[in-house]
């Protein structure tokens, strides 16, 4: 209801808030402590979503910290979750590790735009534009180094151990550390580009970064409760090792169904390896929502901590739109509330830091589950209902530039989250942009279109937002689409026509070698010389490693082991099989007639299912080798 249609209820309403406000003031801790609703509904919502625990903490306007818990820490032990119960938040860390570097900065120890090969020579960069674009500090602090995100050798391996040199994590051959896009340009989420900023304070300090982050950035933050090193839950897990920190008092990871997952070392541990507390959390975001100053100090300078969510010098904000990635937090539109967050994802994990500095507001939650199907979101909601956040209307509606209509295609990610999987973005990952004269529509290949609608210019805004949420660029000659975190280029649909092609007659050829294979090996007509004898037998054999990885742990799809070594052998094997049964095809056109009608069709298939497995090695997914991913 407006307030100026019920003047008198609302002076009431604002007299009785003064006589209840001291009483509600001492009370507030005894009623949270017995259960707020909110508790209530986050246990209700850890039940419906299949979580096992979560940890939150609010800031308030008046300075108020107020925490709170639901759920187990422990699913197997049924231990229950406290408010002071340590987590680990994965990338939430990152926002921590960005402090640490500003704080050198600050220190006029390096600045935002030293170039990373002045700090770092012995890194094999390979950067096209490093004449006029070095990649530089900030770059690597707002994503847009147009360095990969990660190899998948380097995300799930039970190699590393704590106190593994960070440069191990970039011992990949030369292509590794290849800048795809003009650095400054584009945001691309790289953990490499943070993996390296633990190198740089490694070799600007002289200290292992973890020590240099925990004495010098959380000890004067007075975040006692949290640390950079590596953590673990009990002394008897699987995986302990020398240098780790024993801790009962951190929560036990989990996935799916309560499986529990204990922590593990990582290579790039900057990216992800950060323990905390809910309470701890609170006080680094008021700290980032205030001026930089510790006790009346300087701690940051206050340029600094201006930038740490305002996204500068891409392409994307140039062109007029306010969200992406500043120097530490991306803007975050969402449920008609505008903040600056991060979230986060570690093993057995899932966590999120949502600041809103004009309301001096923030939360941060944490969950010890990571469930691909579970609606995290929820949990967000609830905290900016609980907050009471205004809510923001959203931008009007403005005159669409004339030329939109010359942007309609079809557009891929470009860069691709992943340079190894640049086929698979390609060919699933597209997305349709249609303008009806109205409105531009995203027709996702995956997942639900969207609506935008024009607020001026080449300025879009989706239906569920309240700013603008997408803009239209030409960048050399290149229509390109950016939301500000995500970037696609308008493909020539020649181009496209020519991958799905590829893909539906390959797919088709593999197919009828399956089928027909197996038919006549029922019939037992199959016999050596067949044209599908090895190639059907390639294929079978791809089932080989399944067993194997099913008995292994999954943070092992990156090591060599022998579930993986089977893998890349019969992929290997499958391309040179299917050329065999081709070759035989050739050899055998002199007897087509003799062999019956089937000979042509299996030299079709042959022939279909070779140009596809020739284009996944072009593209370098085959053989598939998941150590060099």
């Amino acid at each position: 209801m407006k307030r100026d249609r019920y003047p008198a209820l609302a002076a009431r309403a604002r007299s009785w808030l003064r006589r209840a406000v001291p009483a509600l003031l001492l009370c507030a801790t005894v009623a949270h402590a017995a259960g707020a609703p909110l508790e209530a509904e986050f246990a209700a919502g850890l039940k419906d979503e299949g979580l096992a625990g979560a940890v939150w903490s609010e800031v308030l306007p008046d300075g108020t910290v107020r925490t709170g818990a639901a759920g187990l820490r422990d699913a197997a032990r049924h231990m229950p979750m406290q408010a002071d119960t340590r987590v680990q938040v994965g990338s939430v860390g990152k926002v921590a590790l960005a402090l640490g570097v500003l704080r050198l900065v600050s220190e006029d120890r390096l600045t935002l735009d030293t170039p990373l090969q002045q700090v770092l020579p012995e890194l094999a960069l390979k950067n096209p534009w490093q004449a006029s674009d070095p990649v530089r500090i900030r770059h690597l602090l707002a994503h847009t180094s147009g360095l990969d995100n990660v190899r998948f050798w380097q995300a799930f391996s039970l190699n590393p151990a704590p106190d593994t040199p960070l440069a191990e994590a970039f011992d990949g051959g030369g292509n590794l550390l290849r800048v795809r896009a003009r650095p400054g340009s584009r945001y691309a989420y790289s953990n490499m580009g943070y993996g390296l900023l633990g190198m740089v304070i490694e070799k600007v300090t002289g200290q292992p970064y973890e020590r240099y982050l925990d004495a010098q950035l959380l000890q004067p933050l007075g975040m006692a409760d949290s640390t950079f090193a590596f953590v673990t839950q009990t002394s008897t897990q699987t995986g302990a090792q020398a240098g780790a920190q024993l801790d009962p008092r951190l929560a036990m990871g989990h996935f799916e169904h309560g499986v529990a997952q204990p922590a593990v070392p990582q290579y790039l541990r900057p990216a992800a390896q950060f323990t905390t507390t809910a309470a701890d959390m609170a006080k680094l975001a008021q700290f980032l929502m205030g001026d930089g100053k510790l006790q009346g100090k300087r701690f940051i300078d206050l340029a600094l901590m201006g930038a740490l969510s305002e996204p500068a010098g891409t392409d994307a904000a140039q062109a007029g739109l306010a969200t992406g990635h500043g120097l530490a937090l991306a803007v975050r539109d969402r449920h008609n509330v505008v903040g600056a967050c991060h979230p986060g994802t570690a093993v057995g994990f899932r966590a999120m830091l949502c600041l809103y500095p004009e309301q001096d507001s923030a939360f941060f939650v944490a969950f010890n589950t990571d469930a691909e199907q579970a609606d995290y979101e929820r949990f967000n909601r609830l905290l900016l209902r609980d907050l009471e956040l205004p809510l923001r209307a959203p931008a009007p509606h403005g005159m669409p530039a004339p030329t939109v209509e010359n942007w309609q295609g079809v557009y891929v990610p470009s860069p691709s989250p992943m340079a190894s999987m640049a086929w698979v973005d390609a060919v699933f990952g597209f997305t349709r942009l249609k303008w009806d004269g109205e409105s531009l529509f995203l027709i996702p290949f995956q997942g639900e279109p969207k609506e935008l609608e024009p607020v001026g210019g080449l300025l879009f805004r989706a239906s569920d937002r309240s700013t603008p949420s997408h803009v239209l660029m030409q960048e050399d000659g290149k229509h390109v689409l950016s939301d500000g975190l995500r970037s696609y280029e308008r493909a020539s649909m020649l181009r496209m026509l020519v991958l799905w092609g590829s893909l539906a007659l390959g797919m088709a050829g593999l197919l009828y070698v399956l089928v027909v294979g197996v038919w006549r090996a029922a019939l037992r007509s199959l016999g050596r010389g067949d044209h599908l004898f090895a190639p059907l037998l390639s294929m079978l054999a791809l089932l080989l490693p399944l067993p194997f990885f099913y008995f292994q742990s999954y943070l092992r799809l990156g090591d060599v082991t022998i579930a993986s070594v089977l893998l890349a052998l019969a992929t290997g094997a499958l391309p040179l099989a299917t050329a065999f049964g081709l070759a035989r095809c050739w050899r055998s056109r002199g007897t087509a007639a003799e062999a019956g009608s089937w000979a042509k069709w299996d030299w079709v298939a042959l022939l279909a299912a070779l140009q596809l497995l020739l284009v996944l090695a072009w593209w370098g997914l085959l053989p598939l080798r998941l150590w060099q991913l």
